[in-house]
């Protein structure tokens, strides 16, 4: 299965790390048929009409879609210090199916900076494990308060922090077919951002009586959607 840049007309080109696996890793040669999907959920079957493993030309013969999720998640994040821990999040995430992510530096992030080329190829690798082929949109990092200030739309929007509170995650997702979750970074969120989420609309959750990790947090927050929604 590969990534193409579009599954349109009657030949695309894979781009020149997908041609390599394709031709050099996988052994694929000319005219062999290989599934292939795009960014925006199309899917198709194609066949190898130049095996050069820069650029690998293919041929469509045949095109659908990608199978559509209940429920829209999208799970805000504090970026731990561990970059392999954060992308362990990212590959979690998508595998068990995630609309968007966004990084948000708080107050007591410790890690301020993504190789956000690296957590794209993370997130191509979880799709084609999962086959959840819609592409997950990956914003940007943006500070705690321009993304609080930006927020609205429609939805369900919980903000999930170490304080005093009552109401479970599960409760304030239950049957929400579009879901916003604010996940704290290493050390919870600070006093003034949790009023300040609340303050936005946002509904303090708790995630269960363990203290968990913050890319933890994350995915059980994946997985509660899920479960919801499935």
């Amino acid at each position: 299965m590969f990534l193409a840049e579009t599954i349109a007309g009657e030949y695309c080109t894979l781009s020149p790390e997908e041609s390599r696996h394709c031709i050099s890793v996988l052994r694929h040669v000319r005219g062999d048929t290989v599934t292939i999907f795009d960014r925006h959920g199309a899917t198709g079957a194609a066949t190898i009409v130049d095996s050069n493993p820069n650029r690998c030309r293919l041929e469509i013969i045949s095109t659908g879609r990608a199978r559509t999720r209940s429920g829209r998640l999208h799970v805000a994040i504090a970026p731990v210090k561990s970059a392999e821990r954060f992308e362990w999040f990212v590959e979690k995430a998508v595998e068990i199916g995630i609309e968007e992510i966004t990084p948000v530096v708080c107050e007591r992030s410790e890690r301020r900076t993504l190789k956000m080329e690296r957590i794209e190829k993370i997130v191509v690798s979880a799709m084609k494990q999962s086959l959840n082929l819609w592409f997950p949109r990956i914003n940007p990092l943006v500070e705690f308060p321009k993304f609080i200030g930006g927020s609205g739309g429609s939805g369900t929007k919980c903000i999930a922090h170490c304080e005093e509170k009552t109401t479970t995650l599960h409760a304030a997702i239950d049957a929400a077919s579009e879901a916003l979750i604010l996940i704290g970074p290493e050390g919870d969120f600070s006093p003034r951002e949790i009023d300040a989420g609340i303050a936005a609309g946002f509904v303090p959750v708790t995630l269960g009586t363990s203290r968990l990790r913050t890319e933890t947090a994350g995915v059980a927050a994946c997985a509660a959607f899920l479960i919801v929604n499935c």
